[in-house]
């Protein structure tokens, strides 16, 4: 049964991972198993429940302990649930909870690159994604359109800070993912090795159209998209076996990396 916990103490030690840990401090690199992250809103609780994470503790506003908070607290068992007027915690995030809900949850074990790729036709791949709400809405695109997991270069952002995980709807903890070494070089060899063509998603002039029928063709695709602003490293491209554009009007020169990839992924999903 859930334990509620009123909160008369903003400066209480136990609120810290919701209002005074750096993200650095919540992953704990140097002891991954102790790391956790922050799920906002109730829909993207209930997805990591589902998905088997652990939860830690709750924060949530006053009005959701009779509401929609109530049957989540009791799916979280034993676990304290620190409560307060909405500007309460607005004083102690620093932010308003919008969603009204908060839950700190143990970090799932990480995945190897391999265990991403096996059984998997349709992979996306992200270089130096460093904005968390791009982060999440490709994972939320990925989930929707049919891919099968999503591999990192090592300068990506965490797909599990809050942004992201609020903004992916959870879904940051239904696909598979995981963390490539020797990027680019070693990842994209990796990926070839495994069977996949990687599709470097591009603005070349010699690119073909995301709608080619060659592409169509592969049995599978990792679909290769780059950081926001500069793209894709000319590293990363030139290793790639393919190259694609998606066309353009009206003198518009690229999308968003973000809405790139929902259209990359729903071209390039599995007939």
């Amino acid at each position: 049964m859930a334990r509620i916990v009123t909160i008369t103490d903003i400066g209480a030690p136990e609120l810290d991972v919701y209002a005074r840990l750096t993200q650095a401090q919540l992953r704990s690199r140097l002891e991954p198993e102790k790391g956790v992250f922050i799920a906002e809103s109730v829909k993207a609780i209930d997805v990591a429940l589902r998905a088997g994470c652990r939860p830690v503790s709750l924060l949530m506003e006053e009005r959701h302990l009779h509401g929609q908070g109530a049957a989540l607290a009791e799916r979280c068992g034993d676990v304290p649930v620190y409560t307060a007027p909405r500007e309460v915690l607005r004083t102690l995030t620093g932010y308003t909870v919008n969603r009204g809900v908060l839950c700190a949850m143990a970090r799932p074990a990480p995945r190897q690159p391999e265990d991403v790729m096996a059984g998997a036709a349709r992979l996306a791949v992200l270089e130096a994604i460093t904005d968390t709400t791009n982060m999440g809405a490709i994972f939320r695109s990925a989930a929707a359109l049919g891919m099968d997991g999503v591999l990192l270069s090592p300068t990506c952002c965490d797909p599990l800070s809050r942004r992201s995980v609020r903004v992916s709807m959870g879904t940051v903890l239904q696909v598979p993912w995981a963390v490539l070494d020797g990027w680019p070089a070693g990842g994209l060899a990796l990926l070839r090795e495994n069977g996949f063509a990687t599709v470097a998603l591009a603005l070349d002039e010699r690119a073909l159209d995301i709608d080619d029928p060659l592409l169509a063709g592969l049995p599978k695709i990792a679909a290769v998209l780059g950081t926001e602003g500069d793209g894709l490293s000319p590293a990363a491209i030139a290793a790639c076996d393919y190259t694609a554009r998606i066309p353009m009007s009206n003198g518009v020169d690229s999308l968003n990396v973000a809405a790139a990839g929902a259209v990359a992924f729903w071209q390039l999903r599995r007939r």
